[in-house]
């Protein structure tokens, strides 16, 4: 079980502006700058903010990347990629199942300002969520 992610990035104000909008439907949010150009964007668990997702521009970026992030349900998979999209970021594959992996995968693929794909996935069945 992963802890936190650290990404380096090569613009801090266009990454932050970024991922503060495409985050937030899944419930993430910029929650904890201890030095500048680095910013940590938390989940609420059990009423603390644990940042979990980091940015970091002190350091070089990579841009072949992929981080996936859980989604409870389709439509707020639905609601990331169009908050991705709105931010600026490239579509990389809609909404959609992707029976390859298992045939409740539904998943949506973006690309962020320093092309790494970032997703937002749902593994519950449609009647479950």
């Amino acid at each position: 079980m992963l802890d936190h992610v650290n990404l380096n990035v090569s613009d801090f104000a266009r990454s932050r502006a970024f991922y503060t909008q495409a985050l937030a439907p899944l419930g993430f949010t910029p929650s904890w700058e201890p030095i500048e150009g680095v910013l940590g964007f938390a989940e609420d668990v059990g009423g603390f903010q644990k940042p979990s997702f980091w940015i970091n521009s002190l350091r070089q970026p990579v841009s072949v990347l992929h981080v996936a992030f859980a989604a409870p349900d389709r439509a707020t998979v639905d609601e990331f990629h169009a908050a991705a999209l709105d931010a600026g970021g490239t579509d990389n594959g809609g909404p959609g199942v992707r029976e390859l992996y298992h045939p409740h995968y539904y998943g949506a693929f973006v690309l962020d300002p320093d092309g790494n794909n970032i997703e937002a996935v749902c593994h519950s069945r449609v009647e479950d969520g």
